[in-house]
Formats: C-alpha cells, structure tokens, sequence
C-alpha cells in the first residue's frame, strides 16, 4: 500500500520518537508499503525551521532529504497538476496551506495519509485516507 507522511509523523519517524503509535510506526517500517514524502513537507520544515518554529538540533533542513533516502522513504514533487487543481479541495474548516496541499496530494495520488491531525477526518468525504492508530 502507498502512504503519505504527514510533517510531524515524517519528523517522529527519523528522531524515532515515542510519539508515534504501534499501528503507524508498523505501517512505516512494513516492507510492503511504500513510504512517501512531499517535497511540501520539505518546503515546511525550511520555512518554520527558518522562521524559528521549528527546532531541529543541529540537523540542518536541507540534511533531511538524505536521511528519508536512507531510511527508504520515497520522495515526490508537487505536480503543475495537483498545483493548479488544488482550488477543487473544497473543504475550508482546515486552513494550513501545507496541511491542505499534503492532503490534496493523497487524495489524487490515492495514498493513504499518515497523521495524528483530527481535522483531516473532515476531509475523508472527499476522498481522503488516514491512518494513525
């Protein structure tokens, strides 16, 4: 099965954090998925780690796409399509931009994503798939 990781379960992941539960960490580490990161997730973790929002000791934003690579994980781009058809996500409680685009993404590649956000259940009428515990 194909699964997207959301930011902070990507996070959690590499620092091999407690924070994620037994069903999701055995989702990540199963040979039989394929694991998926954004180049969204990236972009995200630049900006805040820039902005000072988000702490990652002495890794650098721009190390973690190796790490990903080592740790098997696959990683894809932001399409002009699922780029200029993200306007259709038509659900507006949720109103992160990178949270918002993460689940665009799995919705039109039909991954399942990943993620402890509660807010993405309102999006599962609209296609969405998640996975947590």
């Amino acid at each position: 099965m194909n699964y997207l990781l959301d930011t902070h379960t990507f996070l959690w992941a590499i620092a091999d954090s407690g924070k994620l539960p037994k069903p999701a960490r055995e989702i990540i580490v199963s040979p039989e998925n394929e694991i998926y990161i954004s180049a969204v997730t990236f972009w995200e973790i630049g900006i805040k780690s820039r902005l000072g929002k988000l702490d990652l000791g002495n890794l650098a934003p721009e190390q973690l796409v190796s790490i990903a690579e080592e740790m098997e994980f696959q990683t894809i781009s932001l399409t002009a399509e699922e780029a200029s058809t993200y306007s259709r996500l038509k659900e507006t409680h949720h109103k992160d931009p990178f949270d918002r685009m993460l689940v665009w993404q799995a919705i039109q590649r039909n991954f399942v994503i990943i993620s402890k956000d509660r807010k993405f259940a309102k999006f599962e009428p609209f296609g969405l798939k998640i996975s947590w515990d």
